[in-house]
């Protein structure tokens, strides 16, 4: 698997938050039941996310904006309310009659029993070190946030780059990010 290239906007000395979803390859389908209210709220029976997560949503009648394409356009953001809805806040579902439809996803990487790493180095010396617990949460399933205090990202100056790599209990590596500043290029 060729890791995603992401390069990330540090301000050396602030703090800096953001999320990362670890994603399998393979689409999930399920069926939408009830598509209505302002956000919109989405009604799948057993849609099988555990948390926030991007989806794309195909098939709807009577709600054209709320349909997108996997892979040829962005997915929509859903929060997670619970186990058979999500909510789109972009979108309002008030004055229609939306029908019928499909959620898609990519499912997350399952993580339980991984460790996770992320490593800031700069020509080959390491800079810091970002763990599960350190740096590094696991909010649900195939989310993981990341937060650098301002200490943190005060060493981040200059040219850098990052990998964030996911060790499994059975031992396989894998590398699901790389980059550096967002002003640069992506190495590898």
């Amino acid at each position: 698997m060729q890791p995603a290239c992401q390069n990330l906007s540090i301000v050396p000395g602030t703090t800096y938050r953001d999320t990362a979803r670890l994603m399998q390859p393979a689409f999930a389908y399920r069926a939408i039941t009830v598509i209505a209210g302002a956000p919109v709220l989405l009604t799948v029976p057993g849609h099988g996310l555990a948390g926030d997560w991007p989806i794309w949503v195909r098939g709807v009648t009577g709600m054209p904006d709320i349909n997108r394409e996997p892979v040829k356009q962005t997915p929509h953001r859903a929060k997670f309310i619970d186990a058979s809805t999500l909510e789109v806040n972009a979108l309002s579902a008030e004055g229609l009659n939306p029908q019928g439809g499909q959620l898609v996803y990519k499912t997350p990487v399952d993580l339980t029993g991984a460790t996770v790493e992320m490593r800031f180095e700069r020509a080959g010396t390491e800079l810091l070190v970002l763990s599960l617990g350190q740096g590094l949460e696991q909010p649900s399933a195939g989310t993981i946030t990341r937060e650098l205090s301002p200490a943190q990202t005060a060493l981040l100056t200059g040219a850098w780059t990052y990998t964030l790599d996911v060790t499994f209990s059975d031992g396989a590596i894998t590398r699901y990010f790389q980059g550096g500043p967002a002003a640069g290029r992506c190495n590898g």
